[in-house]
């Protein structure tokens, strides 16, 4: 027999843009600049959500939460993410572990781990222990070092009580 775990993987970028707001992890972040998106453009939230329903072979947040949607306009990405928990926990599923890497330059992301790990871990019912954060520059280099965006991975792994 089969076990019953499966790991998925997440990608997203969101470009930077002056005056919007910056929200990442479910918190808001004082910068200069925050991510351009049709939802609050949580790039952090996002990376979780697709690697979550890849992993239960879901489709991705995108299928789900559709950035057509007006319905979705603004809306706080800690939404979505309880709506996909809901989506696996229906489905039998439980989170093992959440791996993520920020990468963005500025502004730091480290003194804000903890408290996303806080947030995050209440949203999806889970204990903050099982999700890391990880947070990298690209030392200057391509769209992150330039400022212009700014990306996050994520692996998950999920499973099934037998």
């Amino acid at each position: 027999m089969k076990p019953n775990i499966r790991v998925g993987y997440g990608y997203d970028v969101h470009q930077l843009a002056e005056g919007e707001e910056f929200w990442l992890g479910g918190i808001k972040l004082e910068h200069t600049h925050g991510a351009v998106g049709h939802s609050d453009a949580d790039v952090l939230i996002h990376v979780i959500c697709d690697a979550l329903l890849g992993a239960a072979n879901m489709r991705d947040i995108g299928y789900h939460f559709a950035d057509t949607d007006p319905q979705y306009k603004g809306i706080d990405s800690k939404i979505l993410l309880k709506d996909v928990m809901k989506l696996l926990r229906d489905a039998g599923y439980e989170v093992g572990n959440i791996d993520t890497t920020v990468c963005l330059q500025r502004p730091k992301v480290n003194p804000h781990i903890d408290k996303m790990k806080t947030v995050l871990a209440q949203v999806m019912n889970m204990d903050e222990h099982d999700i890391s954060i990880k947070a990298t520059t690209t030392e200057k280099l391509g769209f992150v070092g330039k400022e212009e965006g700014v990306s996050a991975h994520a692996t998950v792994l999920i499973f099934k009580n037998a």
